[in-house]
């Protein structure tokens, strides 16, 4: 072995890396995120506003999801809280960014069969008024969900997607903001520093009273050791580098102090800004989406744990082996199994139950080969497709 190459071999669970505490107990964790559409239409939840903030409702609808997992997909780990009423104060097993928004003053259409819809404000470039955010009413109804979870629990749990600082940008100037960020660069910089604002006293909110702010974000982070602050970078597909760099950059480098951080970005050319993550000081964590190169990327962070995130559009057509050859190949790009988990995120109603099974059998294959005794390299390349 090369001493470029990572050290993959199996010496015990001491020597897994830590990745500034990342680290879970389990090598190559994996989860899967349905989508409102799969689970309305195969077991009629719907998704109006009471889901998401009636008391009884919050409890009684997480619990129920589940037992529907443990019923289809107990056996490789799905649904083991089946037995408990927890108070999760968000939607932990949907991917569902709307409140920030919201507070801000977006217009959220809640419906049955969909996830909430975030209509854009088209608001003027201005100064945030941080307090009034958390005055919004979208806010005080989130206070009051938590006090009434509190009360008749003792304690909360979960968290809420809080989305990040270019989507909720976009939320609430529209395609304004790219045209902003061509003309007014300076008073860009601000608003953005007061959307930062409001996502950090929010995170503290969630943090204070949950201890986690992001398995709303991405369900991979329970896997993992700590809690991980995980920034949603979804419409960074929309902007340059440069752009990243200069206006964006700036707040994932100041919030990668607080470890273990991470970056989530599920477009297609994660591996474009490869070099300019390789600047954040302590990039624990990377979701990165279907289509990534991630031999470039593991490249640029030989350190950092990447969650690879399987497409769940093409999910649904792929055969059995293809899903599993497309599983190995990416494992095996990103090079080192200890930093590597795997997911699929918003498959919907047009996936069947056995694909998804494929998912987890092609995982729980890959991890027994690593577990056994003088496992290594040449054993991981004889799973590698053709």
């Amino acid at each position: 072995m090369s001493s470029s190459e990572p050290n993959i071999s199996n010496q015990g669970s001491s020597k897994l890396p830590s990745f500034g505490g990342v680290g879970g107990g389990c090598i190559l964790p994996v989860d899967i995120v349905l989508a409102p559409e799969w689970w309305n239409k195969n077991e009629k939840m719907t998704f109006d506003r009471d889901f998401f903030y009636h008391p009884l409702k919050r409890v009684e609808e997480e619990q129920r999801m589940e037992k529907i997992l443990y019923e289809r997909w107990g056996k490789f780990g799905m649904g083991q809280q089946k037995d408990d009423a927890r108070p999760e104060i968000g939607a932990v097993h949907l991917a569902a960014g709307f409140l920030l928004s919201e507070m801000l003053g977006c217009e959220v259409n809640y419906s049955e069969g969909h996830p909430p819809q975030v209509l854009p404000a088209h608001q003027e470039l201005r100064n945030i008024d941080v307090d009034r955010v958390f005055r919004s009413a979208a806010f005080q109804q989130v206070t009051g969900l938590t006090d009434s979870l509190k009360k008749k629990y003792g304690y909360l749990s979960g968290d809420i997607n809080w989305g990040g600082i270019l989507n909720i940008a976009m939320d609430l100037r529209g395609e304004n903001i790219f045209l902003d960020m061509m003309m007014n660069p300076d008073e860009v910089k601000e608003y953005f520093a007061g959307i930062a604002t409001v996502i950090e006293k929010f995170t503290s909110f969630l943090q204070a009273e949950t201890g986690t702010t992001s398995i709303s974000v991405n369900r991979g982070v329970r896997h993992l050791k700590k809690p991980v602050f995980l920034h949603s970078e979804c419409s960074h597909t929309m902007i340059s580098e440069d752009d990243y760099e200069n206006y964006l950059l700036p707040f994932d480098q100041e919030w990668s102090k607080n470890r273990p951080f991470g970056v989530h970005y599920c477009g297609a050319d994660p591996h474009r800004m490869a070099a300019s993550f390789a600047r954040i000081p302590h990039l624990d964590f990377l979701d990165l989406g279907w289509g990534g190169d991630v031999k470039i990327l593991r490249k640029h962070l030989p350190e950092t744990f990447f969650n690879i995130r399987l497409s769940p559009v093409e999910i649904a057509r792929q055969s059995h082996e293809e899903i599993r050859e497309t599983i190995i190949r990416l494992v095996h790009d990103s090079g080192n199994p200890y930093l590597t988990g795997v997911c699929c995120i918003n498959m919907d109603d047009s996936v069947s139950d056995d694909r998804i099974a494929t998912i987890f059998e092609t995982v729980d294959e890959l991890r027994k080969m690593y577990e056994a005794p003088h496992s290594g390299p040449e054993a991981f390349i004889r799973l590698k497709p053709i």
